[in-house]
């Protein structure tokens, strides 16, 4: 009779009743909830990318005009004493009809019609053009007398043009391009004048003015938040870490440690913004700190980021077995010998990725630099540390606010270049976090 009840019962297992097919079609249901769920993220995240990229990747190429310019000293050294003072005196205004004459003269060796064409052809330069030649001179004054070949900068609308923001149709509607100009710039284009290729100025040039979008660049914001992120890290990493250990392994457990645990907890939630107000108040406006400059927005993203690594820190603290503690204590060792002979070597990838990915949070905020007025326009480059945290400065996803608020096309492919510049300076934070956490990692 048993063997005959638990075949019965073998068959219905194998079989299914109602109960075990409504339990696995839930599983089912679950699965593919998960997987559905699944694709979505990452449907959004590629349509985000294929968003960012194939808008921004234009920005890392350039339209350029090649050309040999006779540095004429009768304009740019009229003494023709090499005085850098006299040589400064000389403006941007100087320098234009060199790279008119220039181009035209380019032009008639290729074949055109100097005397028909170098006018409109002189439109298509940049307007930075002459501030670029005028900064060469001054740092090599011995080429005055020269013929040297330059790359200038093409301007805005011809470059958006070779890029497909503009087109024949929309430069009938444009005071700042013309038909005729696009057609002379394929010309000019076919003649080797005109030339596109990869823009390292985009990393290293400063930011530009409204009219110039072709010369802006995230020289000067990669500097602030480099800047910024070594505060961050001088600051928030041992604070945080010592405050952790403190706060699980010797602190007592008291009403008072309790409450210290919850405002840390509160602390993490609070919005960006709020240490940013908290930051125009202490210092700028008590401690007297300069707006505008890393030390500043350093120590706000430190406050920021300091609840996220105390967290993260007692969270790799007690994941560490107990086993572990009471091992080293049953030989003699001491409790601090325990703690950081023992301890803190094993929750060390833990740590490392919990500051790592605060520091990644900080690199992206925005809030908190406005109020403390990073978004300023700032053309000069910060001096070397330490006297660097103290230069005005802009920041990486200021910069990328700041060109959106702006009212040609072109800014619109500088923003999203920037963020490609910001997702790639995430992806290497993200990529060393897990990089250090392997290295260290260790088992038991």
């Amino acid at each position: 009779m048993t063997d005959a009840i638990a075949a019965t019962q073998g068959k219905a297992a194998l079989s299914g009743d109602a109960r075990t097919r409504r339990r696995h079609a839930a599983e089912r249901r679950f699965r593919m909830m998960g997987l559905l769920a699944v694709a979505l993220g990452v449907l959004a995240l590629v349509g985000l990318l294929f968003s960012i990229l194939s808008s921004g990747l234009s920005s890392f190429r350039q339209t350029y005009v090649t050309m040999d310019i006779y540095l004429d000293p009768g304009i740019l050294d009229k003494a023709g004493n090499r005085n850098p003072e006299d040589l400064a005196k000389v403006t941007t205004f100087g320098y234009a009809p060199l790279i008119k004459n220039s181009l035209a003269k380019a032009m008639n060796d290729k074949g055109f019609n100097s005397q028909l064409e170098a006018g409109p052809a002189a439109e298509l330069v940049s307007a930075e053009a002459p501030a670029i030649l005028r900064r060469y001179v001054l740092n090599n004054p011995d080429q005055i007398g020269e013929t040297v070949e330059f790359n200038l900068l093409a301007s805005g609308r011809i470059d958006g043009y070779y890029k497909g923001r503009v087109t024949m149709a929309s430069a009938e509607l444009d005071r700042n391009i013309s038909p005729e100009q696009l057609q002379l710039a394929d010309e000019l284009k076919e003649a080797g004048i005109l030339t596109t290729r990869f823009n390292w100025d985009f990393l290293t040039a400063p930011d530009a003015s409204d009219t110039r979008p072709e010369a802006a660049g995230v020289g000067v914001a990669i500097l602030g938040s480099a800047y910024m992120m070594l505060i961050v890290l001088a600051l928030s990493l041992p604070i945080g870490v010592a405050a952790s250990i403190y706060l699980e392994e010797f602190a007592p457990q008291n009403w008072f440690t309790d409450l210290i645990e919850v405002n840390i907890a509160n602390l993490a939630a609070v919005p960006s913004i709020v240490f940013g107000i908290l930051g125009l108040a202490a210092f700028i406006n008590f401690a007297g700190l300069p707006q505008s400059a890393p030390i500043v927005g350093g120590l706000v993203l430190a406050l920021m980021t300091l609840p996220t690594i105390i967290i993260a820190t007692r969270a790799a603290l007690k994941a560490v077995p107990p086993s572990i503690r009471s091992a080293a204590l049953g030989v003699g060792a001491s409790k601090m010998q325990a703690i950081f002979h023992h301890v803190v070597p094993l929750a060390m990838p833990g740590i490392l990725t919990g500051t790592i990915i605060g520091l990644a949070q900080a690199l992206g905020e925005t809030a908190p630099l406005l109020l403390i007025g990073m978004v300023a326009f700032v053309r000069d480059y910060p001096a070397a540390p330490p006297e660097g945290f103290f230069d005005p400065a802009s920041a990486l996803p200021v910069q990328v606010y700041n060109w959106t608020q702006r009212g040609d096309p072109a800014f619109v492919e500088r923003a999203s270049g920037a963020i490609i510049v910001l997702l790639v300076f995430l992806l290497l934070m993200n990529l060393i976090a897990i990089i250090l956490r392997r290295r260290f990692e260790r088992r038991w």
